[in-house]
Formats: structure tokens, sequence, C-alpha cells
């Protein structure tokens, strides 16, 4: 049996260049959703749902396909840590998370649009950062430029300078998309890796 299209819903930079790293053919596509928590939602309960649900839209577009959705939060003292997207809530974010541990929560889910199966996760990491100095941030910011970046790190340049040290069971969790994870969902699509 031949295995069926791959199409990633997301137009995260960083989860193409993860997904690149399996070798496989794939498409991108942009779904368009509201990613606002619902009241009473635990992270936890939010990136599982924004991760199915950007697999169910782009599924919407590519029958016969398996779909990849994925989503990300970071907490800091049991707070969401989203993307700064200015210098000056970059700085305050380091600044908070200094000598402190980040947890993250990745969602993954895989849709197959042809069988309408949904196989979804929630998957942890976290980072402990290092004390860091004014100089360090500001240096850091300036070189780096992680406004796009949940909690102002881009841990696959520069501020893995400012990471101790990191607990989890797949490392590209931390970037956004786990592999491990995704490709026991695949083979339990039947989707051979290495045809």
């Amino acid at each position: 049996m031949s295995n069926l299209p791959l199409v990633l819903g997301s137009s995260s930079p960083f989860r193409k260049m993860l997904l690149e790293r399996l070798m496989v053919p794939f498409s991108t596509f942009s779904p368009d959703i509201d990613e606002s928590a619902h009241d009473g939602e635990t992270p936890k309960q939010l990136v599982e749902r924004l991760a199915i649900e950007k697999a169910l839209e782009t599924a919407k577009h590519f029958p016969n396909s398996l779909i990849i959705g994925s989503d990300q939060v970071a907490l800091h003292d049991q707070e969401i840590v989203g993307k700064p997207g200015t210098h000056e809530r970059a700085v305050e974010q380091l600044q908070a998370a200094s000598g402190k541990k980040i947890a993250l929560f990745t969602g993954l889910a895989l849709v197959n649009s042809k069988t309408g199966r949904i196989q979804s996760e929630v998957v942890p990491f976290s980072a402990h950062f290092k004390k860091l100095s004014e100089r360090t941030i500001e240096c850091y910011l300036r070189k780096e430029e992680p406004y796009n970046c949940a909690g102002s790190v881009k841990s696959e340049g520069l501020g893995v300078a400012l990471l101790e040290r990191f607990e989890g069971d797949d490392p590209n969790a931390l970037i956004g998309l786990p592999l491990i994870r995704l490709v026991a969902m695949l083979e339990a699509e039947d989707y051979d890796l290495f045809a």
C-alpha cells in the first residue's frame, strides 16, 4: 500500500524545518483558526484542541491525506508566556525567566482525511534558564531578535546560551514539533517512512 500524501498544517518555518528531517515529501498549508483560549481551558487542553483544529481545518483542503497539526504554549509560574512582539516585552519575559524553569506543552495531532481518524497528544518539555544579567539579555535580544518566539527564546539559535538544561523525551518538542511522537502516529497509519 502506498503512503497517503503528508500535509503540515502550519505556517511555522521551524516546524517545516523539523519535518524536513524525516526526509519525506510533504506540502504545507496555513490554517486560519481562532487561537483564543476557551473559559476554564487548561494550557494542555488548549494546545491539544488547537492542534486538532488546525489539522481539521487543513483537512478540508486535502482529501485522502495525512494532516499534521501542532500548537505550543510556554508556561512560567503557571501563566502562559506568549510571543513578546516588542523588545521591551522580551526584556520583561527574560528577566522573569532568569534562574527559573519554563514548562512547554506541545499539542500534536494527526488527522487521516480519508478515514476521519484523529490521533492527538500533548508532549511536555521543560527548559531551565541560567541566571541572566541585564547585559546578557540586551546583547542576546539585539543579536537574535526573537520577538516571534514564545518566551523570547530561540533555542535553535543563540538562545541556547541562556539555558542550563532541558527535561523531556523529545528535544524536537522544544522547537514545536515532537518528531518521536509524530513518527509513532504515522506508523499507526501504516505510513512507511523508509519507502
